[in-house]
């Protein structure tokens, strides 16, 4: 299945890490991750304030729209659906038989890949314990309750919200490159929500955009090393054709 086709040189979905990304340059992009969240920190307050001053029938909007960065109506209908896939597979033959095997593989993907980011993301947030926008005051921008496992108030980075859209919109254009576009505004779109509704700061919502994708890649290369519905070709990760699509 070829890739999304490169605009501008800055779109590559058929690699193992997304662009510039190796063991190489791994220290560097975390160094460069630091700098960037420590840069955006300076920022926090003052985008979030403004954020919460919009009006009402855009919070509105964007209280709509946040609701799409929960992870339970991707996991619970992906879980069910590779279940499912998986067992009749195992009772069918022929031509049943592979499309419920091809709809495992389909589904099992998009679980693991956004459950297991933001699981991630659901473990950091409590371990380190970073005061939502709500807690913010001029003696102490600063708050932290690590290890917090039940207020929410202290859950605040990285954003689960962002985690979940950023990695779905991963595994989607993965799955259909030329998705790529719209997932990635929906992806975009949610993570806004969550500064302009009072939930997070901007470095919040980096954080877990920066953990969804690379927990998808990392989801997709562990695929790509046991033959699971990826391949690699020529240097290139392609989704394996749909052989029930072929037969057809």
């Amino acid at each position: 299945m070829p890739s999304l086709p490169h605009m501008g040189g800055m779109i590559e979905l058929d690699k193992s890490w997304p662009p510039g990304l190796n063991r190489r340059t791994a220290l560097p992009f975390v160094a460069g991750f630091v700098v960037v969240i420590a840069v955006l920190y300076l920022f926090d307050h003052a985008i979030s304030a403004w954020g919460q001053e919009v009006s009402q029938p855009v919070r509105y909007v964007f209280r709509w729209i946040t609701r799409w960065g929960e992870s339970d109506w991707i996991l619970i209908p992906t879980v069910l659906g590779w279940l499912g896939g998986w067992l009749l597979s195992r009772v069918t033959r022929d031509r049943i038989k592979l499309v419920a095997a091809e709809f495992a593989a389909v589904t099992g993907f998009i679980f693991v890949g956004v459950g297991l980011p933001s699981l991630v993301a659901t473990l950091l947030k409590r371990a380190l314990g970073r005061g939502r926008p709500e807690t913010w005051t001029a003696e102490a921008p600063l708050s932290f309750r690590p290890f917090n496992l039940a207020d929410h108030v202290y859950q605040s980075f990285p954003s689960g919200h962002a985690t979940t859209a950023f990695s779905l919109a991963a595994v989607v254009a993965f799955l259909w490159p030329r998705a790529f576009w719209p997932a990635l505004i929906f992806a975009v779109l949610v993570s806004v929500s969550r500064v302009m509704l009072g939930q997070h700061y901007p470095t919040d919502i980096t954080a877990g955009a920066v953990l969804g994708v690379l927990g998808a890649y990392a989801v997709r290369n562990v695929f790509v090393a046991r033959g699971w519905l990826f391949e690699s070709a020529d240097g290139r990760i392609v989704r394996r054709t749909f052989e029930a699509r072929v037969r057809h």
